[in-house]
């Protein structure tokens, strides 16, 4: 039963389009991994299991009967539980929202229903989403399978960790910041950050408003960038309830399209230093792009800092102050995560009217600075982070002689994050102690299609998804 779970998402749905699995066999199997795993991972703060088994007995009929099917027809999925799933807990780990339970699906979520996929329950993260980490005084921690005395990251660890483990099939994040990106890579997965708008993130808690919309998106993670492909086709379209929208249809370049775009890469910020490991993981997924076809150059656009800065001054600076009137006289309800990261903005003053115009200036002439180095370079290749997996409580690193502070090891998903790029984390190594180390590739805006199909040719070049450890 084991190993069913771990199947790939596209995988499942082809083996029960030919009648060669039971979706009823599927859901089973995943509960009974859920029962098994849960108690020691901590990922799924709600589980349907009633529910799951009644989708998958109407998944059943429809193979049965000879009924059209979609592209994710009985396969098990989870969703991080800032995003509404009907019937479900919708809390984002905070207790000012605790036993929040959502009136409807959100549009993504109707979406891959429409797809086909049965939705299993819901995943941990940490309150309001303020970090790398997934810890609240909800549920309490969430652990890695490869090692349960280190995160899966956050803030869509009990996603990365529920899909690391064979838990779930795929699902769905949010990322504001690094919190697909950085999960992905501390769990051996894939994630996608997608443009803002890309992905409707109407029913997201955070809503999608203000600096959040210009920084956050909800997006797919998965064992295999296949898998990435098909959960974004079904989630991809504009909605209403999300500022970003814009009508943009699925565009997939045809090989020679591909192989002629340009790829730069670089190993470091020449700012935070990251891991030997992670240079070599950076530097073997160059060169073996270079073997499946692509131009490969070394390359770091400038402006890089100078994104960082901004980004600070939206997610941090603007996000604190959004978020206070919401965590006001509830202090003594508050989880320590979440204090520490408003001790981090109070350091700062509060924007003023002319402060904030004069950040939303410099970040739209940061992209343009960018985005025309970006032309001869459309797709980057870097790392995902400083560090793999950390251990819980850790808040520094040493790294080639130098301290990297916690807030300072996710720059390197923070960048793409101002920018409005669309950016993938895909496996790409191992550390000395056996953590996996994720390389991302990022392009342009609205451009999914090309990342996703840059980071499916260096999977097939890499060998892609491991088990974990606990696995």
């Amino acid at each position: 039963m084991q190993e069913l779970t771990f199947l790939s998402a596209v995988s499942m749905a082809e083996q029960i389009r030919r009648k060669q699995l039971s979706p009823i066999e599927l859901v089973e199997a995943h509960l009974q991994r859920i029962e098994q795993l849960n108690p020691k991972l901590n990922a799924f703060v709600d589980v349907d299991a009633a529910g799951a088994r009644r989708q998958a007995q109407t998944a059943e009929r429809a193979v049965m009967q000879g009924s059209a099917l979609g592209p994710l027809h009985g396969v098990p999925l989870s969703i991080k539980s800032s995003i509404d799933v009907s019937g479900m807990r919708c809390e984002s780990g905070t207790k000012l929202r605790e036993g929040h339970i959502a009136e409807k699906d959100a549009p993504l979520v109707t979406r891959l229903r429409q797809a086909g996929a049965i939705i299993l329950g819901v995943t941990n993260a940490p309150e309001l989403l303020m970090a790398w980490e997934t810890d609240n005084l909800l549920y309490g921690r969430t652990n890695s399978p490869w090692d349960l005395s280190r995160t899966p990251g956050g803030s869509s660890g009990g996603e990365a960790a529920a899909i690391a483990s064979g838990c779930s099939a795929g699902g769905v994040g949010s990322d504001g910041g690094g919190s697909i990106r950085v999960p992905a890579h501390f769990s051996g997965i894939c994630g996608l950050k997608p443009t803002p708008g890309r992905i409707p993130a109407t029913g997201h808690f955070p809503q999608s408003a203000g600096p959040f919309a210009l920084l956050g998106v909800v997006g797919p993670l998965a064992r295999t960038v296949a898998d990435l492909k098909v959960l974004f086709e079904a989630m991809q379209g504009p909605d209403d309830g999300d500022p970003s929208a814009a009508p943009v249809p699925v565009r997939w370049p045809g090989e020679a399209d591909l192989r002629g775009l340009r790829i730069g890469y670089f190993e470091d910020d020449g700012r935070t230093p990251v891991t030997s490991e992670t240079r070599v993981a950076v530097n073997t997924a160059a060169e073996f792009l270079r073997r499946a076809g692509f131009q490969v150059e070394a390359f770091r656009p400038k402006g890089l800092e100078q994104a960082r800065q901004l980004w600070w001054k939206f997610f941090g600076i603007a996000g604190g102050m959004m978020l206070g009137p919401v965590t006001k006289g509830h202090e003594a309800e508050i989880s320590p995560l979440l204090k520490q990261f408003s001790d981090w903005v109070a350091k700062e003053p509060a924007h003023s009217g002319e402060s904030l115009l004069d950040a939303w200036i410099q970040r739209d002439l940061v992209r343009m600075q960018v985005f025309a180095q970006m032309r001869e370079y459309p797709i980057l290749l870097c790392p995902a982070a400083a560090i793999p997996a950390f251990r819980h409580g850790e808040r520094s690193w040493r790294i080639e002689d130098k301290t990297v502070q916690y807030l300072d090891a996710w720059s390197y998903t923070e960048w793409f994050n101002l920018l409005g790029s669309p950016a993938a984390v895909v496996p790409g190594g191992r550390s000395t102690e056996g953590l996996p180390i994720g390389v991302q590739i990022a392009g342009l805006p609205w451009q999914e299609e090309s990342v996703l199909s840059v980071a499916e040719a260096l999977e097939a070049q890499v060998g892609g998804w491991r088990k974990p450890a606990l696995g």
